[in-house]
Formats: C-alpha cells, structure tokens, sequence
C-alpha cells in the first residue's frame, strides 16, 4: 500500500510516513461512526454545542503544536499557521452561538392543523481535503455538519499525515467519538461515498470532477469548493498605492497556495503602468527563508511537483508574449522555494490566462477600459471571488453585480468571513460553507404536516 507521506518543504527532506488503511479498516471506521452519530443526533444542539465548545478550547491550548506541524508539512510561514488554527476556534464558538437558533424547527401556517420544517442530519458526511489548510478546511466543513447531528470521516490530503493526526488526536481529547480520519487511497474513495449520505470536497476542479462523477453515480449529495482564479480589477481612480499593497498580500500570502487569493490583476490604462510599478515595489519586498523564521515573508511551495508545474506555467506565459517583471528563476537551494513573479500583459495564448496558478505568480491583464475589464474577469472557468477597487463605492456595486463570482469585494482583496457564505460558480463548484448557508448543505430539511 502506498503510504502517507510528508517532506518538509523548506528542506526536501522527508519527515515522515505511515501506512495506509485497508478495505477492513475503512468498514471498522464506518460502523462505528454509525454507531455514534445515532446518539449524537439524539443530543439536542445546545448539548452538541457545549462538546463542540471543548474542541474549540484545546485547539486553543494546543495551537503552538499543531501549527508547528502544519509548518513541518505544508511549508506555510508560524504566523499563518497560528492564524488558521486561531480562525478554527473561532469557528467553532461563531457556530456554537448561531446553530441552536437556525437549527430550531419552524412553524409554517397552511390549511393544515399544525405544518413546518424541522432541519434534521443526513447521517454521515464524507469530506476529502486538501493540504493547503489541512485544519481550516477540515473543521470549516466538520463543525456545522456536526453542530447539525452528522457525523463525519475525513480523508486529508496524503501530504499532510502529522497534522491531520494531531487534529484527530485533540478531536479525541474533547469526547468526540463523531468524527475520524480515514487513511485511505484513491481505490477505497468510491466506497466511502457509496457507504455515506453526502461529500463534501475542496481541491482542484479536475479532481472535483471525479469526486461528483462518484457520488452522482450513487445519488449522494455533494458541496464542492474547488479552484480560483480571481479578477484584482483597479479602476482609474483607485488608491493605487493601497491596491498593490492589497494585491500582493494576497497573490503572496501562503506562497500564494490558496484557491481564494487575487491571482489576475486586471488594469485600466489610466493607472496601469503606476500600478504594475507599485505591485512590483511590493512584491520585491518579500523575502524568503525558513518558514518558522517571523523574518521570512514568503515561504516554499509544499512540493516539488508543484513547483515544477508553477514554473512550466511561467515559462509558457513568457513563450507567447508575457513579459516577465520580476522573478521566474527556478531556485537552486533546497526546498521547494519560488520567487515572487510578476506576469504583465498577460494575453489569451497563455495557460495562465485559462488555468489556475497555484504559487507566488501573479499575471497583470490590461484592459483596454472599464467594459473590458469586467470582461476580462469574466473570462475564465472559474468563478470564486473578485475584488474591484474604485474611489466611487456605488459604481463598484453596480460593477460587481456583472462578475460572475460567488463573492465580490470593494476595496479589499477576498477572503472568508464566518458570517458570510464561501463558494463558487461555473468551475470554482457549488455548495456553500460559513454563515447559515453552510449550516444547511448537510442537513435534511424535512416538511412536517398534520390533518
């Protein structure tokens, strides 16, 4: 069997393996998990909340470990790190206060004597996640579908196992018999989804594809959160200067391995060339280094792989017409390090245009006018999120209103908000996560009406 595995990515040396699961681990797993969601869902959610409140103190107490290891495997800077963990915790308590009114049953008169809808679990809930935030996007998807009464098995990422231990590890700590870690390869996925009630994934919109085709073959629910490529517009009377700073955090944050991040930075002429200059300024400031160093500002790409497919993008953009501003030199150090590289005139020949760039690349588009540019950010198979920075808030909402994205935000790069819905359209999937929406993915809505 092929094992779990993590590389340190600051260093390419491997840290650390553990054996996968086989067939008769996997049914042991969802037998118990069985068992333990019936009485889980019998806990009312003021119950369920207050053992949910439990995790979210551990993973309090013990967030200087579990960032250290998610720093070991995933490459990312301490400070990230921390603030993943922190934004867990919060998550829980966000849930823990909202859950036991939105999960109240509702009354709804009609001709009957008594009618209405109570929300009522599905069961069991099978996530497959990813390595970037390998406790964020856990628990993001994990604690409302908990909070609701399912139980969940989780397969991470094969990257990630140290981490992915720990989280299951404190997870046990709070009393939680609800929720497992399933040390699975790609051949047992199907049969996880046959024997759940619904899959939740966030990954790539390749491999989403795969996950729906599996579950839609076994008439399974699904909430998908797959890739991003979001439009960075800057209108002629922007800030410039608080632009580019916006941009580049968040082109670079995470060693720009984050599906949410700005990734296409789309200009009018008026500004253009004041702006490419600002975001260059701001990208060259970054430094590399030791993700655990509060000095570094840009850490590894978590594997070589990754990196190897981030730079052929880089190389194919400056083959048709892209010109390079800054970076784009494969290192040669160990790690998995990138520099911070900057893509102007970035046109339709190239796959950075079209795909995806998971890393430090930023590509610039040059709009021809403020039509164009709301065409350019338009004009992709992705629709996650979208930013557009103008001096003139009520023309950037009626702007906003024509970007085919599930979010837009004014004068600030996107980013998820617990108390607002996270997903996407078009190839970035379906489904939401945070707020009530994320509460009720994984919920049966059920009607009830009496004579």
């Amino acid at each position: 069997m092929t094992a779990f595995t993590s590389c340190n990515p600051s260093s390419g040396e491997v840290c650390f393996t553990r054996p996968s699961w086989n067939p008769s681990a996997l049914e042991v797993s969802l037998r118990q998990l069985r068992d333990a969601q019936g009485a889980w869902a019998d806990l009312n959610v003021e119950q369920r909340a207050k053992r949910l409140l439990r995790l979210a103190d551990l993973l309090s107490q013990q967030r200087e470990a579990l960032a250290d290891l998610v720093t070991l495997e995933v490459g990312k800077r301490t400070s990230e790190c921390l603030a993943e963990i922190d934004k867990s915790a919060q998550l829980i308590r966000y849930y823990a206060e909202l859950a036991p009114e939105l999960l109240q049953p509702l009354r709804i008169a009609t001709q009957a004597s008594r009618s209405g809808v109570a929300f009522e679990p599905l069961g069991l809930v099978l996530a497959v996640m990813p390595w970037n935030y390998p406790v964020w996007q856990v628990l993001r998807f994990a604690i409302p579908a908990l909070m609701s009464g399912n139980a969940c098995l989780v397969k991470p990422a094969p990257s990630v196992p140290q981490c992915s231990q720990l989280l299951l590890d404190i997870v046990r700590q709070a009393g939680l018999r609800v929720l497992d870690i399933a040390w699975i390869e790609t051949e047992l996925v199907e049969e996880a989804i046959r024997q759940c009630d619904a899959v939740a994934f966030t990954g790539s919109t390749q491999t989403g594809r795969a996950i729906a085709s599996l579950a839609g073959r076994h008439l399974k629910k699904t909430v998908l959160e797959l890739g991003g490529s979001n439009p960075f517009i800057v209108l002629a009377d922007a800030d410039i200067e608080a632009a580019a700073r916006d941009a580049a955090n968040s082109r670079f944050r995470d060693a720009g391995q984050s599906c949410n991040a700005a990734k296409r930075m789309i200009v009018v002429p008026e500004i253009a060339d004041a702006f490419v200059e600002a975001f260059c300024g701001e990208a060259s400031k970054l430094r590399a280094g030791d993700p655990r160093d509060p000095a570094t500002t840009l850490s590894p790409l978590t594997r070589a792989d990754l990196r190897e497919a981030l730079h052929a993008q880089v190389l194919d953009a400056c083959h048709h017409g892209s010109e390079l501003r800054l970076g784009g030199q494969m290192p040669h150090t160990p790690g998995f390090y990138y520099p911070a590289t900057v893509l102007d005139r970035v046109n339709p020949d190239c796959r950075v245009y079209h795909e995806e760039v998971f890393g430090p690349v930023a590509s610039i588009l040059r709009a021809t006018d403020e039509a164009d540019a709301i065409r350019l950010a338009n004009d992709t198979p992705f629709g996650l999120g979208a930013s557009i920075y103008s001096a003139d808030n009520e023309r950037a909402w009626q702007l906003a209103r024509r970007i085919e994205a599930g979010s837009v935000f004014i004068n600030r790069h996107t980013s998820s908000d617990l108390r607002l819905p996270f997903g996407g359209v078009k190839a970035s999937g379906y489904g939401r996560e945070l707020s009530e929406f994320g509460l009720y993915e994984f919920v049966n809505v059920k009607t009830y009406w009496q004579k």
